[in-house]
């Protein structure tokens, strides 16, 4: 009878961890999921953050900024949805979620965030502070 007994710092360990920094593999765990999301940035330097939302109502959506964390919560339910009825005729699944972005470099002006829902699509504007954009300077 052989038993499988992984050490602390055995080589089996060590491979698992490299695995995980994997860029593919956590580039893959940072995209997928629901909701479908693109973050980028805008032409005056400002962050977008869109969301594909297809069949929630605006009043279903919460989007909590903290400043001093420097955390953005976007969440959904369609709990509200099923009180009114109008999902007992419709057969399809219930949908929530809960996402948590954090601006570890604090070069975003949270406090001068916008967000916006039309057609589906849930997009919040973040600002970038004035220290934070980029200076052309003339050479004398």
């Amino acid at each position: 009878l052989t038993t499988y007994r992984p050490t602390l710092l055995g080589r089996n360990v060590f491979d698992d961890i490299f695995n995980a920094m994997d860029f593919p593999t956590l580039m893959n765990r940072t995209t997928q999921g629901y909701p479908v999301a693109d973050i980028y940035k805008n032409d005056n330097g400002s962050t977008v953050m869109e969301f594909a939302l297809a069949g929630f109502q605006k009043e279903n959506l919460h989007v909590e900024i903290v400043p001093d964390k420097g955390e953005i919560h976007i969440s959904a339910d369609s709990h509200g949805d099923e009180e009114q009825g109008s999902f007992k005729s419709r057969r399809i699944a219930r949908r929530a979620f809960h996402k948590t972005f954090v601006n570890y470099d604090s070069n975003l002006d949270l406090n001068k965030a916008e967000a916006s829902y039309e057609n589906g699509l849930l997009r919040i504007n973040l600002p970038a502070k004035p220290e934070a954009k980029t200076l052309d300077i003339e050479i004398k």
